[in-house]
């Protein structure tokens, strides 16, 4: 049961919107035991954003939250393989953060996982 949400001060159309959603929500399945089907992600874009107090060019902060933990090689993958497809899609070479945040509660449609 990821969360993956992307913040980014590029302005991206609807196709690369849903592009980057398809492809992000299949990255998380790169975690041992996390499949497509309990993924949610969004993407926000065109916000204002700096990166070392400057704006002129194309950022991004990724938000992953999990139930439980992951090892730390699975967040190096994820986290590679995320910056790539935001290369790939939004033009993002650089100035990428991506934040990992574990939780043992989880709750969805009125029970706990």
């Amino acid at each position: 049961m990821p969360f993956i949400n992307v913040k980014t001060n590029v302005k991206l159309d609807d196709n690369k919107k849903a592009e980057l959603n398809k492809r992000l929500t299949n990255a998380v399945t790169v975690i041992p035991g996390k499949s497509v089907g309990y993924i949610m992600s969004a993407v926000e874009d065109d916000i204002s954003m700096m990166f070392g107090g400057k704006n002129d060019s194309p950022i991004a902060f990724v938000n992953v939250s999990v139930l439980h933990s992951a090892s730390r090689s699975s967040y190096e993958k994820l986290t590679a393989e995320i910056q790539n497809i935001l290369k790939d899609v939004a033009g993002i070479n650089d100035n990428c953060y991506v934040a990992y945040f574990e939780t043992e509660n989880w709750g969805m449609n009125g029970f706990m996982f």
